[in-house]
């Protein structure tokens, strides 16, 4: 067997711990796989508001409804826009602002992008008329992100 020929290289040539994450080989690093990084950010930043958002929106109590509106809605609807910049969130319902704002922060680490999220109450949101927001909002895209059964 040639050694110099790395398809060809037996098993004892493989550094030590290279499995495990060996110091000059890491697969891992701060417990993300660094080997399937570059595809994770890429499926984050094009698929990952609807992916991200749902679980960080969920055990928020208050939150009736979340919904992803603006570019990033109109973009999944294939709409012809310019990347987004960022994702714009409407919540409906009455959680606590802290909790979104912790909420939006944790997608932004994720995401890469800017996260916006607006609150708005349950009598507003299912009013016939009369917010311009609400009928702007419900005129254009939405991503549904959220609605409590309960």
């Amino acid at each position: 067997m040639r050694h110099d020929d790395p398809l060809q290289r037996s098993s004892r040539s493989v550094p030590a711990g290279f499995a495990y994450g060996h110091p000059d080989f890491p697969l891992v690093r701060h417990g993300i796989a660094i080997v399937a990084k570059p595809l994770t950010d890429l499926l984050a930043v094009t698929f990952g508001p609807a992916a991200i958002l749902p679980p960080l929106l969920q055990p928020i109590p208050g939150v009736d409804e979340a919904y992803i509106y603006g570019s990033w809605a109109a973009r999944h609807a294939h709409q012809t826009r310019p990347p987004p910049r960022d994702i714009d969130v409407l919540v409906v319902g009455s959680p606590d602002e802290d909790e979104l704002y912790d909420a939006a922060r944790a997608a932004e680490r994720l995401l890469g992008r800017e996260v916006n999220i607006s609150r708005i109450s349950p009598t507003s949101w299912h009013a016939d008329q009369g917010d311009p927001f609400v009928m702007s909002l419900r005129s254009r895209p939405l991503l549904i992100q959220n609605r409590r059964t309960s």
